[in-house]
């Protein structure tokens, strides 16, 4: 190799290892860049929702019970059963009841008796007396006499009163024993159809502590509700007249709707977990929807369509004073103070997100509306759709961006 030669690849040689040198005195000099986890901003629903499960139930159900304790003679109807106000439903064993009337009927007629016999010896010392008053007045009759005369009439006229009474307990008796044999008829309170059946025919029932429930009616199937258990912290989302939908694990992929009527004030308690009972009326045409079947129940209380709208991840990414410098870098426009993190906002949905820029992040204010605990509204600011907004930031020396707690 010629000499001139030799010396050209040794300068060449020399000039390259220079130029590594000076790459890697610079990227040294500049650090490492920032490791970025970023979310796009775009445009969709937001839909803000209230979850709550409950069960289904029918408007009104009646319990059918009995007045009179008995053997279960007849049944009338079993479940499912289609009633009608005052239809025969069960029939106690009427036989003591029936005796009951007759003995009630004989002391009836007893009293009525010694009524017609105490007003005819009423009558008698009545006239007795009237004779001795006159026998008296000619003093044929002496005073004594007269006051005995006057006395018997008296008392006889008591047994009179005495008499009636009774006649009238004995009356009142005989319509007792009449209704507890009419209670013997166990009759539907209500149109509807019978959803439970409790006795059998063959089964004595006891009334003499409470009313033993025999049948439950529902009034109409076709009409039902929902009574949910909705969180203290959610209730003051749900209101009177706001529709909501729900499924049944009974037909998956199929959802219903309904509207809440009411938002009972009275609270539960269970295990020191406060809900309250926002009662949902459902239509039911087609009868699929049963009695205590589970109802998990959405409540819209906030829909926005075609929105710009931010994930929430973006909006809890609050970055460190260190990582505030070098995410900001030589970017353009307003910067805080050195050393300052931005501020998240201070007023009601009031926001600071961190657009992508290259390698740079700049902070973005804006105002936030619906959320529905993924996406965020974006009512008020400079975000287009599709920049890049900061989930997450890493730093060379490892200090990672900082979530402030109560952001979503």
């Amino acid at each position: 190799m010629s000499r001139p030669l030799r010396s050209s690849l040794w300068i060449g040689g020399v000039a390259l290892v220079a130029t590594l040198a000076a790459h890697r005195f610079a990227t040294a000099a500049r650090g490492p860049a920032l490791r970025y986890d970023t979310v796009a901003v775009d445009r969709g629903a937001v839909v803000a929702r209230v979850t709550a499960s409950g069960a289904l139930s029918a408007l009104v159900t009646v319990q059918v019970g009995s007045q009179v304790s008995g053997r279960i003679q007849t049944l009338y109807a079993d479940y499912n059963s289609p009633v009608k106000k005052g239809q025969l439903l069960a029939k106690i064993d009427p036989r003591l009841f029936q005796a009951d009337v007759e003995q009630a009927r004989a002391d009836d007629g007893t009293a009525r008796a010694n009524l017609a016999k105490a007003k005819a010896q009423a009558e008698d010392a009545s006239l007795q007396y009237q004779r001795s008053k006159a026998l008296a007045a000619t003093r044929i009759l002496d005073q004594s006499d007269l006051d005995t005369a006057r006395a018997n009439a008296d008392a006889a006229q008591a047994a009179v009163q005495a008499a009636a009474a009774a006649v009238e307990q004995a009356k009142a008796a005989l319509d007792k024993a009449e209704v507890n044999l009419a209670y013997t008829d166990i009759v539907s309170p209500t149109d509807g159809i019978v959803i439970a059946r409790n006795v059998d025919v063959g089964q004595t029932v006891a009334a003499s502590l409470q009313a033993p429930t025999l049948f439950l009616v529902a009034r109409d199937l076709r009409r039902m509700q929902v009574d949910t258990s909705v969180a203290e912290a959610d209730i003051g989302r749900v209101r009177a007249g706001m529709p909501a939908s729900f499924t049944v694990d009974a037909y998956p992929g199929t959802t219903f709707q309904g509207v809440v009527r009411e938002v009972r004030n009275a609270p539960q308690t269970v295990q020191n977990v406060v809900t309250y009972d926002a009662v949902v009326d459902v239509d039911n045409p087609a009868l699929r929807l049963k009695p205590g079947m589970t109802a998990n129940v959405t409540f819209v209380y906030a829909r926005r369509d075609d929105v710009l709208r931010v994930r929430n991840a973006a909006l809890r990414f609050h970055p460190g004073a260190d990582l505030v410098a070098e995410m900001e870098g030589s970017s353009r426009g307003p910067r805080p103070a050195p050393g300052a993190p931005a501020p998240p906002g201070s007023g009601p949905g009031e926001r600071t997100v961190w657009v992508l820029e290259g390698e740079r992040a700049r902070p973005v204010p804006i105002r936030t509306g619906v959320s529905d605990g993924t996406f965020s509204e974006v009512a008020s600011g400079s975000l287009q759709v599709k920049e890049r907004l900061v989930t997450d930031a890493q730093s060379p020396s490892g200090s990672p961006g900082r979530r402030p707690p109560g952001l979503f």
